[in-house]
């Protein structure tokens, strides 16, 4: 398998991951939130189980973009980064669209900090014939690949009202109301 990957100067951001596995397969890319653990060297859970999932799909190549270029474990740390988005980030991901056959989004709960969910999907208009996704999740994001099983079917992305986490609270917190009155 041939691996690569491209990280700024100071190693804090990391633009796009690649694996290929079979030279002239299909492409595919995933946008998920951001970069943890894994590099031109080795993968990590959430890689290991994307790979698994393009190979399921029958694609000989992956490119992984996201949100946010920032490296960390935690999402929550995205929140006090002065910078979490990286300079070039929007570049990479379009020229990881550009020469994907199939685009997957995957991000998560946490795609809407700073409003990014929807500058992305603003970003990636002249592509939403190949937009994808594994399912939402409660809060109306793309869920993330990482607990789902090798066999997730893809499904087109049909384009959701924005729904934050706080818009989902309250209408639970409405519609339980409506249903004890």
């Amino acid at each position: 398998m041939q691996r690569s990957a491209l990280f700024d100067a100071t190693g804090q951001y990391r633009y796009w991951l690649q694996r290929q596995w079979q030279p002239e397969g299909r492409a595919i890319a995933l946008i998920m939130l951001n970069p943890s653990r894994a590099d031109h060297r080795q993968d990590d859970p959430t890689l290991r189980r994307c790979i698994s999932l393009a190979q399921h799909w029958q694609f000989g190549r992956l490119t992984v973009v996201n949100l946010f270029a920032y490296c960390t474990a935690s999402p929550k740390v995205l929140k006090t980064v002065a910078a979490p988005i990286g300079s070039d980030n929007d570049a990479h991901i379009l020229e990881a669209c550009q020469s994907a056959d199939c685009i997957v989004l995957a991000w998560g709960n946490w795609g809407s900090l700073h409003q990014r969910d929807q500058a992305v999907l603003r970003l990636l208009n002249p592509f939403r014939d190949r937009l994808n996704c594994l399912g939402l999740n409660r809060t109306g994001q793309p869920r993330h690949p990482l607990y789902l099983p090798r066999h997730t079917p893809l499904q087109p992305w049909l384009t959701p009202p924005t729904i934050t986490a706080d818009d989902s609270l309250s209408k639970l917190s409405m519609a339980q109301s409506s249903v004890a009155g």
